[in-house]
């Protein structure tokens, strides 16, 4: 990947800052609280500061913003061109944060402050305790729902990274192939331990999720429960693996499925139905077009065959495993493929008898057409 400048990272978090001031400048927000602690994760955080957990971010309208970190060495090292003020002066209490640093910057009495809607009741009554000069919203459609729809469309940084993690992940694929076949891969425990030592390896901070590593006896389950044993992996019959790997927080997500045969011929047409499937969606994946369209091809698909696909066809990603949007028919025909955004393109079948079958590759909406950015896929054998 493309190594950024410290004055190119500057240019990248800035941008991204700009464009959350212009719209609480245009919808008259004063101030906009965000949280990254346990109980409630926000990859705002780090989108905006480069933090990559337990910290609040406090942003005003007037262009003013502050980091607010647990780890305040950790923070000094990875956030990018802003002012960190450690938790330990607000006695490690949020509230108190936020009034303080509030007051510093000079917030306009009576001004509105959006706090995150995930917010606990209590807690929300404790803000509006402490932000008595200001008017606190906790609600829907609000600043943090705007970060959400932003973050749904990828920078050139975002880019660079989410190829990286794909790339790691490919080659993992083509480890794991190579184990299959050469015979030095033969448990669920086994795959799974591979995919966390060399993501690893390759400079990759974490997998992306648990990951699901199922043979053939537990294939039928969308996400098997647990994510992976010590059974045989694969066995005769359709085996299941879905993993992502996250390198400087963006995440791919890839499933494959191994076919060990021999296999019935009602196995094989679960197999062929999917791959229909995703080649038909996948020339939906284009920019203007209705999101809906792809899941209703997909749907289609199954459909004159009598089957049903229990799942939606993609989603988003990039900080977060799952993000806006959702691929699915029942989306309204206003939401379009956007040129930026990253999304996953996962068709699949699954039946208690038969077992499953899910192909995902992640997809990049151009401004021409789409890239699909990983290469999993249906391993013979």
């Amino acid at each position: 990947m493309k190594k950024y400048t410290k004055e190119e990272l500057k240019e990248v978090y800035n941008t991204r800052r700009q464009k959350l001031f212009d719209y609480m400048i245009e919808n008259n927000i004063g101030a906009a609280v965000f949280e990254d602690c346990e109980e409630r994760r926000n990859p705002a955080v780090r989108y905006f500061t480069g933090h990559p957990s337990d910290a609040l971010f406090i942003a005003t309208s007037a262009g003013k913003c502050a980091l607010v970190p647990w780890d305040e060495n950790l923070a000094k090292e990875r956030s990018v061109d802003i002012k960190i003020l450690p938790y330990n002066k607000y006695e490690r209490r949020n509230t108190k944060a936020v009034k303080d640093i509030l007051k510093s910057f000079k917030l306009k009495e009576k001004s509105k402050v959006d706090i995150p809607p995930s917010t606990p009741y209590p807690l929300f009554l404790q803000y509006v305790d402490a932000l008595e000069n200001w008017d606190v919203l906790c609600r829907e459609h609000s600043t943090h729902d705007f970060v959400v729809e932003m973050r749904s469309t990828k920078d050139e940084y975002e880019i660079e990274c989410t190829r990286e993690a794909c790339r790691v992940g490919d080659w993992i694929i083509s480890e794991i192939e190579r184990g299959i076949r050469e015979n030095w891969l033969q448990k669920e425990s086994d795959v799974a331990l591979l995919i966390e030592s060399e993501l690893r390896k390759c400079g990759c901070e974490r997998t992306g999720f648990d990951t699901l590593a199922a043979g053939p006896s537990r294939s039928f389950a969308i996400h098997a429960f647990p994510g992976y044993t010590n059974a045989p992996w694969p066995a005769q019959g359709l085996s299941i693996l879905d993993f992502g790997v996250v390198y400087e927080g963006y995440t791919s997500d890839t499933t494959l499925t191994v076919a060990k045969g021999p296999l019935s011929e009602k196995q094989e047409e679960l197999l062929a139905l999917v791959e229909k499937a995703a080649a038909q969606a996948l020339t939906l994946y284009m920019p203007g077009s209705p999101i809906k369209k792809a899941g209703e091809a997909a749907d289609l698909v199954f459909a004159k065959a009598k089957r049903v696909m229990p799942h939606t066809l993609g989603h988003g990603i990039g900080l977060e495993i799952h993000e806006f949007p959702r691929v699915s028919s029942k989306q309204g025909d206003q939401l379009l493929f956007k040129p930026g955004m990253i999304i996953t393109l996962e068709p699949g079948l699954y039946d208690p008898e038969l077992g499953g079958v899910r192909l995902e590759n992640d997809v990049l909406i151009t401004e021409t057409g789409n890239e699909v950015l990983t290469k999993s896929k249906i391993i013979r054998i």
